[in-house]
């Protein structure tokens, strides 16, 4: 009888699975990728786990044997390293090899490719278009189409190597509990990986301010942008949210706040956080909370670090301020 697994995408993190029926294995994948047909000429066994971050999912998948895979589009980008298994894949006329260590996308959103998988290990990363999309944007009402990839291959090993020391932060991050239960540490986390997506690999995104922007990066766009992001410091904001409260494009909030305050959007809703976190401090009893617990309800997960900008904002460690207040 054919083995019936179905992950389910929606937890934070499903337990492994290991399957050796081969309708079994092409079902699962399907599940998680999109629809496709798996063949080998030798009984496979496949190990596969999902680690879910919402709007992207980092697996892993192991197999003992040669599979040979048709995909239909699947409509998201989907990042894969050869950890130890060669992957020979076509995608339309375009044929590659890609060996241990290498990164590359499975396929452009909308196109159906064919692959050859060899024993061996593949880490995958899934990423809603519709994150990359949020992440990417620039002038909205002035550029209206969707950001295209243009290429399945890295623009150089040293972004490849970013892309995966990012990758692997994102899912440490997801293995600690207390930060996987913060959206503003997962909602970080995923901005994270669009953003290294977007560097790593040749796309249409506009990168460079238009005349429009640099005219609406003023100190009436810093206003309501610092009054939004006050406003909404509890909240999994980003940067197009807050472009959309300045009702100016991402570009322009980004330009306004290098021009008038010195530092990127995203630092100020940092600095924003943290004073907040600094007033939870001050009100804490240290007998039932936690320095940590603390910096991680404000989206600070590397409790290190949050040590060391408290320290440089206010002049003395967040335990001194949860023992002495």
């Amino acid at each position: 009888m054919t083995e019936r697994v179905r992950v389910n995408l929606d937890t934070p993190r499903a337990a492994p699975v290991e399957l050796t029926d081969a309708d079994a294995i092409e079902q699962l994948l399907s599940d998680s990728y999109s629809s496709m047909r798996v063949r080998s000429r030798h009984p496979a066994r496949l190990r596969y786990q999902r680690v879910n971050g919402g709007s992207f999912a980092l697996d892993t998948f192991e197999q003992s044997a040669v599979l040979d895979v048709r995909v239909e589009p699947l409509q998201t980008i989907v990042v894969d390293r050869s950890t130890t298994a060669g992957v020979h894949a076509r995608r339309g006329a375009d044929i590659s090899r890609y060996d241990s260590g290498d990164l590359f996308l499975a396929a452009l959103p909308d196109q159906p490719y064919t692959a050859r998988v060899m024993p061996g290990r593949i880490d995958a990363c899934v990423i809603d278009l519709a994150l990359i999309a949020r992440v990417a944007a620039t002038a909205p009402g002035r550029r209206p189409e969707p950001v295209r990839f243009v290429g399945l291959d890295p623009l150089s090993a040293e972004l490849a190597a970013h892309w995966w020391s990012t990758r692997c932060y994102v899912a440490e991050l997801l293995n600690n509990s207390e930060a996987a239960a913060s959206p503003l540490i997962v909602g970080s986390a995923a901005r994270q990986l669009a953003a290294a997506t977007l560097t790593a690999f040749p796309n249409t995104a506009l990168t460079e301010p238009t005349v429009a922007d640099r005219c609406d990066a003023s100190t009436a766009t810093v206003r309501r942008a610092v009054a939004y992001i006050e406003g909404h410091a509890t909240d999994d904001i980003s940067i197009a949210d807050i472009a959309a409260a300045a009702h100016v494009s991402i570009r322009a909030v980004q330009l306004a706040f290098r021009r008038h305050l010195g530092m990127p959007p995203m630092a100020y809703v940092r600095r924003a956080r943290i004073d907040h976190a600094h007033r939870d401090l001050v009100a804490a009893d240290p007998a039932a909370t936690t320095v940590g617990a603390i910096a991680t309800r404000w989206g600070f997960a590397n409790h290190s670090r949050f040590t060391a900008v408290y320290r440089k904002t206010y002049g003395v460690t967040p335990q001194t301020t949860l023992r002495n207040d």
